[in-house]
């Protein structure tokens, strides 16, 4: 096992230091597969899932190539998404923990452009972002790419599914020819395989296999013909299973919101999340979901991509994905750490060969189930915690201590009822037991915290 140690490689001191403090110590398959060229130097295109420690791998090499004294921007990693720019930024700040004077800048979409511009007006060394706005700074003039030794495109397939090939194209024109490229993708189409070979030289491709626990999956597939029917069985299984967190993944946009509104017409607990949501209601949309405040998200495969939500009890394929391996993908966020998970999928009649080209590519045999018996109407269940939004956050000195401390001093909730508190720049999200969410709202509205008042509001 020496050899997939991370102590192995010839990694700074520092940054050895904090992997061991982390608890890192061995790599996992990818990372053990590219670390060595990656630090040598060598572009390398990685194939490999959420989870798999491929964020891990490219951020070690963005930091072993930094001269921490030039302040300039020397690497550049691409993102399909806010969320997962945000993920792997976060990521690297952690890895660069050890390492002084490091500044990780994020640059997306959906957010104020007036602090980037601040913020790129003082200088970074790394710049984690989705390619509309960067390209869009590009333009502008507000960065400067001639020092980049390193580019990373992350999620590449879903960059290119989201339109993102011209603002790619644009960004790779403008950085030097002479860097280092790193490109990782959980699938490999041959759109993937077009930009890799036009923006890599003599890279190493490497590819780890999902690994199919089919012990941690149950997966049931039902074949529903019409809509009616389709609806129907959703809202049977869900009653029947009762998940507290479940994912419901549609093909298109517009099913996302279709399925969302009959989910809320019968009165189930329920988010969606897709391309066409303003910044702000996607963030209340995680929120929600991760602190189990709403019990079900639907959404498509390029917005869940990045989706951080930890003991996900189940997953339903509303439509089925047009790639099996997209499916493996998807079924994958439930059944980890150890616990059983559960995979409904549906399909027509007409969908039988991709209910096929599942079982050729995970080699496992699919026998069409039999709904669970109805007990007649179907009774939509609550999630158990309410979401509080309050109005101020990191740019008024607020922590989740203060919130804490606010709802369980005299006369208040009981840190039980207190569920997970999420403290973003101008806004903070507070989950409690939804038998005490009016009480904590007056706690909030009635008292002080950082010698002020705050609004506060209960999200529906």
């Amino acid at each position: 096992m020496s050899s997939l140690a991370f102590n192995s490689l010839p990694l700074q001191p520092q940054l050895l230091d904090t992997l061991d403090s982390l608890g890192y110590t061995q790599m996992t398959p990818i990372q053990a597969d590219s670390l060595p060229a990656i630090l040598a130097g060598q572009d390398v295109i990685g194939q490999g899932k959420t989870g798999s420690g491929k964020t891990a791998a490219f951020a070690l090499g963005v930091l072993s190539n930094l001269q921490v004294k030039r302040f300039r921007v020397q690497s550049l990693v691409l993102c399909p998404t806010r969320e997962l720019a945000d993920q792997v930024a976060k990521e690297i700040r952690t890895l660069a923990r050890g390492i002084h004077n490091i500044k990780v800048l994020t640059l997306c979409g959906g957010m104020p452009m007036g602090p980037q511009i601040g913020s790129l007006e003082h200088g970074a060394h790394i710049l984690v972002g989705t390619p509309g706005r960067v390209l869009d700074h590009l333009q502008k003039g507000r960065i400067n790419l001639e020092e980049l030794n390193t580019l990373v495109l992350d999620e590449a397939d879903r960059m290119l599914e989201m339109g993102f090939q011209e603002a790619l194209d644009s960004i790779i024109g403008q950085a030097p020819k002479e860097r280092q490229t790193l490109l990782f993708s959980a699938t490999y189409p041959k759109q993937i395989e077009s930009i890799a070979s036009s923006i890599t030289r003599k890279a190493l491709m490497v590819k780890v296999e999902a690994v199919h626990d089919h012990s941690a999956i149950r997966q049931y597939f039902y074949q529903v013909d019409s809509r009616e029917d389709r609806d129907a069985a959703l809202a049977q299984l869900l009653c029947q299973y009762h998940p507290e967190s479940a994912v419901v993944f549609c093909n298109t946009k517009v099913e996302v919101q279709t399925v969302t509104d009959e989910l809320r017409y019968r009165g189930f607990s329920v988010v969606e999340l897709h391309g066409d949501m303003e910044q702000r209601e996607r963030d209340q949309a995680l929120v929600q979901f991760a602190n189990k405040s709403k019990s079900i998200l639907v959404a498509t495969d390029v917005a869940a991509r990045g989706l951080d939500v930890d003991n996900l009890d189940a997953v339903f394929n509303f439509e089925l994905s047009r790639d099996p391996e997209v499916h493996v993908h998807r079924i994958g966020r439930t059944g980890r750490a150890g616990k059983q998970g559960l995979a409904f999928s549906f399909f027509s009649q007409k969908e039988q060969y991709k209910v096929a080209l599942i079982d050729e590519y995970m080699d496992l045999p699919i026998e069409p189930a039999m709904l669970p018996a109805s007990s007649g109407e179907v009774s939509a269940y609550d999630a158990p915690m309410t979401t509080l939004q309050i109005d101020g956050g990191k740019k008024q000195k607020l922590r989740p201590g203060d919130i804490l401390g606010a709802l369980t001093s005299e006369g208040g909730l009981q840190g039980t009822q207190v569920g997970k508190i999420n403290v973003m720049a101008m806004r903070a999200y507070v989950a409690v037991q939804t038998n005490a969410a009016k009480k904590a709202l007056r706690k909030i509205e009635s008292g002080k915290m950082k010698g002020r008042s705050f609004r506060a509001r209960i999200l529906r």
